[in-house]
């Protein structure tokens, strides 16, 4: 069977920022080589291309897309779940790299019950991640800036109406920086200190003890995502989708 991936990202060139070993043009034009191997097939340069980009710390939601596409194409299927997970936590909206995140994710061998998600933590940080941690941050303070602003007009205005207004206004303001606040919070909490992981071993046991020694409790296949609950030494605690929990060695995943 074959699988059509949706199409590779070129950068918007006006995010690209400079790197300590690149210049931007030199950025620019490492992506667009890698974007050049990709269109004639030299999947494995583009991805040399593209991940050295990447480890020198830049990241945007078109590189780790079109880093997944080139690890799909290299029937690397762990590593295309990883970036396009990765993009998915820049840009949770974006139609191409959750169609090709559900591509991927269906060619993965484990199969597991979920235990269902609440709706409102599905939304919130599905709204957490529609704007950057420093985009809420700055959001924050903005809204912060303008509360005492407004507050001070309220306290300080001898009119009944401008009170009024000063106050509601106030209060609005107060609310946007406590909800952007707490916003910026879990934006960080989902991008930079991500608990999931994507195993890499093409199968590994699932141990009751963070030692080789443990009873297997399940087997799992490259591909499947985990929660990391825990760590102990080269031992990683992992919790399935369907609540299930085990001891991996750290070496047999990838977090993302």
């Amino acid at each position: 069977m074959q699988f059509n991936l949706r199409k590779i990202v070129l950068f918007p060139l006006v995010l690209l920022l400079l790197t300590d070993l690149f210049s931007q043009e030199t950025v620019e034009q490492k992506f667009l080589k890698g974007v050049q191997y990709y269109t004639e097939a030299g999947y494995q340069q583009a991805l040399d291309e593209w991940m050295e980009i990447y480890n020198t710390g830049y990241r945007s939601a078109a590189l780790a897309y079109n880093i997944g596409n080139a690890c799909f194409k290299l029937n690397n299927i762990p590593g295309a779940i990883l970036f396009y997970e990765r993009a998915r936590l820049l840009k949770p909206a974006d139609e191409d790299i959750n169609y090709n995140l559900g591509i991927a994710r269906s060619l993965v061998v484990d199969r597991f019950e979920e235990i269902p998600e609440l709706f409102f933590i599905r939304w919130f940080d599905f709204l957490a991640l529609l704007i950057p941690t420093n985009g809420w941050a700055k959001i924050s303070l903005a809204a912060f800036i303008l509360f005492l602003l407004l507050l001070s007009l309220y306290i300080y205005s001898s009119k009944y109406h401008i009170k009024i207004i000063g106050f509601w206004t106030a209060l609005f303001f107060l609310v946007l920086t406590l909800s952007s606040f707490t916003f910026t919070v879990r934006n960080k909490s989902l991008v930079y200190d991500n608990h999931k992981a994507i195993i890499f071993s093409p199968s590994v046991s699932g141990k009751s003890s963070p030692d080789a020694s443990g009873t297997d409790l399940f087997v799992l296949h490259k591909g499947t995502t985990v929660t990391i609950e825990d760590e102990v030494g080269e031992w990683y605690e992992i919790r399935l989708s369907d609540g299930n929990k085990g001891w991996v060695s750290s070496n047999s995943l990838n977090i993302i």
